[in-house]
Parts: C-alpha cells; sequence; structure tokens
C-alpha cells in the first residue's frame, strides 16, 4: 500500500512538473539550407505582431541574406563572449534567457556542441535547461544529427557526423515540423549561392548534395516526422481496445560495432512503436573483468551510455548461459520482442555453441516472445 501511495505522489508530481514545463516545437529538414531557421524567423515575426514576448536566444543565419533581413524588428538576446585556446567566441547566454524569460525563444543549431568549460556539453542540453525554467522553444536540426540514424547516414553520404542530439530530445517536442524541398529544387538553391558561398558550390555538387543522397535523406525526414505524428496520436487519442503495450530487449556483447549497431536499431524500432526499451548484457566466465580486455570494457561502458541516452534501461547480469539469461531478463521486463544481431554476432555463437538455441525459441513461443535477427 505504501508503495502504491509513492508511486501515486510520484505520477502526480511528474505531471506538475510537466504542466510547469516550456512547450518544444523542432523544425526538421533534410540538409543545410532547406530553409528552416527562414521559417523560425518567420514564424517569430507573426508571434510578435500578436503581442507574444518572443525573443532570439541564437540564431545562426550564415549570412544567408534573406534569412539575415528577417533579424529586423526582432529582440535579440546577447550572446556570451569568452576565450578558448587565445581567441573570443561566442556562445548561447542560456543564464541570461532564463532571467530575461521571454515567453518564447528561438535557438538555432539543436545539435551544437558549446565550447569547453560551458555549463553543458551540448545545445540541447541547454535547450531542456530552458524548457524545464517554463520558456517555450523554437528550435531546428536537419535528419544527419539524429542520433539512431548515425549508419545509416553514414552509408549514404560517407559523412560520419559528429554532433549528434538522442532521439529522446526529439521525441520530447510538442510539435515536429518538415521542411520539405525536391532535391531539385535544393540543388537549385545551392547553384543560386542561396546555401554557401559561390566558391563552394562545385564542391558541394560532388559531395553532400548529390540526387541519389539528397532524395535518401529526404525520405529519412519524412518517416521520422510520421513517427511523430503516430507517437502522439498513440499517447493523445484515446483507444477503445487495450493492445497489448510493445516491450523490446537489445542484446549485446563486448562487440563493440554491431552491439552499437544493435542499440541503434533497436533504439529506432521502439521510437516507432512509442515504447519502453531495454539493452541486456550477459557476462560469461569468459568475459569477468580478469578475462575481457581493457578496450572491450571501454566499449560496453561506452555502449552502455549509447543506451541510456538514447532512453534504454541497461540491465547487465552474470550467467553461464546467455540464452537463459536473455529468457529470464525478457519475462522479468514483459519484453514483447528481443533483438539481436547475425549469426556472426559472437552473443549467437555463444547461444548456437551452447545447444540452446532450440530451448530459447520454445521458451519463446511458449511466452509469446518474439525474436528479430538485425542486419
Amino acid at each position: 500500500m505504501a508503495e502504491d501511495r509513492e508511486q501515486n505522489a510520484e505520477h502526480f508530481l511528474e505531471l506538475i512538473r510537466k504542466s510547469k514545463r516550456g512547450k518544444f516545437k523542432i523544425y526538421i529538414g533534410m540538409s543545410a539550407g532547406v530553409g528552416k531557421t527562414y521559417r523560425m524567423l518567420q514564424e517569430a515575426h507573426t508571434l510578435l505582431k500578436n503581442s507574444i514576448d518572443i525573443q532570439i536566444g541564437y540564431i545562426e543565419t550564415h549570412n544567408r541574406k534573406e534569412t539575415h533581413d528577417l533579424l529586423d524588428g526582432l529582440p535579440v538576446i546577447p550572446r556570451r563572449k569568452l576565450f578558448y585556446k587565445g581567441k573570443e567566441l561566442e556562445e548561447m547566454d542560456t543564464q541570461a534567457i532564463i532571467n530575461i524569460h521571454p515567453e518564447v525563444v528561438i535557438i538555432d543549431e539543436l545539435a551544437h556542441s558549446n565550447i569547453e568549460g560551458s555549463k553543458h556539453e551540448k545545445r540541447w542540453q541547454d535547450v531542456v535547461e530552458v524548457l524545464d525554467a517554463g520558456i517555450n522553444v523554437i528550435s531546428a536540426v536537419n535528419i544527419q544529427h539524429i542520433e539512431s540514424l548515425n549508419e545509416e547516414i553514414q552509408k549514404i553520404t560517407g559523412i560520419e557526423v559528429s554532433e549528434r542530439i538522442p532521439d529522446k530530445v526529439l521525441h520530447s517536442a510538442d510539435e515536429v515540423v518538415n521542411i520539405d524541398l525536391t532535391a531539385d529544387e535544393l540543388i537549385v538553391r545551392l547553384k543560386e549561392g542561396k546555401i554557401y558561398d559561390k566558391s563552394k558550390v562545385e564542391m558541394a555538387l560532388k559531395n553532400f548534395f548529390q540526387s541519389g543522397k539528397i532524395l535518401q535523406l529526404r525520405e529519412l525526414a519524412l518517416r521520422e516526422v510520421t513517427s511523430q505524428v503516430e507517437r502522439k496520436i498513440e499517447i493523445e487519442v484515446p483507444r477503445n481496445i487495450a493492445l497489448r503495450p510493445e516491450r523490446f530487449l537489445a542484446c549485446v556483447s563486448s562487440n563493440a560495432d554491431t552491439s552499437k549497431m544493435i542499440i541503434r536499431k533497436t533504439a529506432r524500432l521502439a521510437a516507432y512503436y512509442n515504447s519502453k526499451w531495454f539493452v541486456v548484457y550477459v557476462q560469461t566466465e569468459k568475459e569477468n573483468p580478469d578475462n575481457i580486455e581493457l578496450a572491450a570494457q571501454r566499449h560496453l561502458i561506452n555502449n552502455f551510455k549509447l543506451a541510456t541516452e538514447l532512453g534504454a534501461e541497461v540491465i547487465q547480469t552474470k550467467s553461464k548461459s546467455v540464452a537463459t539469461a536473455i529468457v529470464e531478463t525478457a519475462q522479468q521486463k514483459e519484453i514483447t520482442t528481443i533483438c539481436i544481431g547475425k549469426p556472426h554476432f559472437n552473443l549467437v555463437k555463444s547461444i548456437l555453441s551452447n545447444n540452446l538455441f532450440d530451448q530459447l525459441l520454445i521458451k519463446l513461443t511458449d511466452s509469446d516472445i518474439d525474436i528479430v535477427i538485425l542486419a
């Protein structure tokens, strides 16, 4: 009874916190130059005309004339100046935003990494602090900065994007708006010098701004916004039939690259179904701290951190039988789908080598749990 009272009180506190939190709107696009910043500034003028106290916390116009001209008449909160490696640099002044406390603030470049020595490592963390202070935020991000899409983006563009935001940041938004252009329209804008300086256009056309790449990125952006709408429907529209909620379990080992892929793909599945998910690591005798290499230990820690950032609950357990430990964890956490890697993955080898794969399938059938092998 006491535990139920505590849970009810905690739930009520969470409702209070949410009601005090600012509303969060994100403009998302397939690449630079689609018009996210331009649209935010247009919206700022509209809000200002309607007597809304809106201010610019941080904006990056990239010296695009049409975009820069829209700053005229908008109140701008001065940036914070600081010295780093002998140079004077500017950063968004998060504390000033909170002190001024506008009704709405525009904060561009959501995936930006702050200068070393700042309160937060990433700008999205600044945004969370501003939202928690009860200020409404309008922000923007490109699809390639979404953490769980990292491998997919790298395959499309050939570039690993270093500045990324956890998916939970996007999922926390009250509204996500896709700024969409066709590939041809975007390339025309590039050639007209509306995205980069004309001296950089030829290089951009040979690399990132190729029609095939743009189309794939556009598809990802459209898919992400569609998933966001479906999540909102799932949360806000009442259902007459209570469905069994999906719960995913990602199974990882000390294999760094494969585990990272499994974590990200399971995060995407969980995001699509707006469901809770878990990561399980079963430590066998071969992988105890005395036997496992330091590099593998570091990879494990980094992957656990990645999983936590993407919204998973990480479970570490010890067992002689990997398969049995997975099934027990799945049953305890009421998992609907177990996610593992392809047979070349060490985890699956371990299951097969212990002749427990049949046993695993039988138990999964009995407990109505699906198993997904991720490519």
